[in-house]
């Protein structure tokens, strides 16, 4: 089996607070791809099907513009700020 080294990307990503609301995903949520509960969650629709964000939480917009939460110990682990 080969070795590979994943490609160096730059990402958009923003920590996710409860409340917050925040422009980068507006057109998400206008056009269905974003919702919240009550609780504070933030479910976006993904490929993969519906996925949660909890506070503390990062969203991260994919290179084909899909969002996708990621949780703050992975973040930190694969990611540096550009």
């Amino acid at each position: 089996m080969g070795h590979y080294r994943k490609k160096p990307v730059v990402i958009e990503a923003f920590e996710y607070r409860a409340g917050e609301q925040r422009h980068e995903v507006a057109q998400d949520v206008i056009e269905g791809r974003v919702r919240y509960t009550e609780e504070g969650t933030m479910l976006i629709s993904t490929l993969e099907g519906t996925m949660e964000a909890k506070p503390g939480d990062w969203i991260i917009r994919g290179v084909k513009g899909e969002l996708y939460p990621c949780k703050p110990d992975i973040f930190a682990a694969t990611y540096d700020p550009a």
